[in-house]
């Protein structure tokens, strides 16, 4: 695959993650325990929650936490770009590029949010929707963003059995995050290189015999 395939899949996924985020991020307030999904269909519903930290919601604390984590994803990005660019020079196979693409799209767009979205956007709270560049400034600092999760499938739930050690009796649901286009990108491209990971990564140490 040539580098510029792998540009369009990478712009594509920017593209369809940034549209989503501030298409909600602009015409609807946050989802609460109270307030009904924008859309329910049952095993899928589309929810407007804000994450400020990593991801499942953990938070580096401290008035720097944040700023760490976004430092450490901008060269987790920079490794991930060299990566992919190594890849394609070395003729690596089209799978494996496509999951570099996929993962470093997905890295990105998050990244996005939490370096610019705090400049961008008024603060979105329970009841008030954000505003883009509001005259009295965004809601934090360049860095400090919270990244804009929608997408919610819970596939079933029940209740753990009694007998089970530590969570017998409580009611669970599976799956329960809540997530974006760019976490889904980023678990594709990862789940696609377990599965084909012989395509993805030959064992070059092998000779022919003659």
């Amino acid at each position: 695959m040539k580098l510029t395939k792998a540009i369009l899949i990478i712009l594509l996924i920017i593209i369809i993650d940034q549209a989503s985020k501030i298409y909600i991020k602009l015409n609807y307030t946050l989802t609460d325990s109270t307030s009904p999904a924008i859309v329910d269909w049952g095993k899928f519903k589309l929810l407007f929650y804000e994450n400020a930290g990593a991801a499942w919601g953990m938070e580096i604390p401290g008035d720097y936490g944040k700023l760490i984590l976004v430092i450490f994803r901008i060269f987790a990005v920079f490794g991930i770009g060299y990566w992919l660019v190594s890849s394609i020079k070395k003729h690596g196979h089209k799978i494996l590029i496509l999951c570099i693409s996929l993962i470093f799209a997905g890295a990105f767009g998050n990244i996005i949010d939490s370096v610019f979205y705090g400049v961008i956007f008024s603060g979105s709270y329970h009841g008030a929707i954000a505003t883009a560049f509001p005259e009295a400034g965004g809601y934090a600092g360049l860095g400090y963003g919270h990244v804009v999760d929608m997408l919610y499938f819970p596939l079933f739930e029940g209740d753990w059995p009694q007998w089970m050690p530590f969570v017998g009796g409580e009611h669970f649901k599976f799956f329960n995050a809540i997530f974006n286009v760019a976490d889904s990108a980023i678990t594709v491209g990862v789940l696609l290189l377990v599965i084909f990971s012989k395509k993805a990564f030959p064992d070059t140490d092998k000779k022919n015999v003659a």
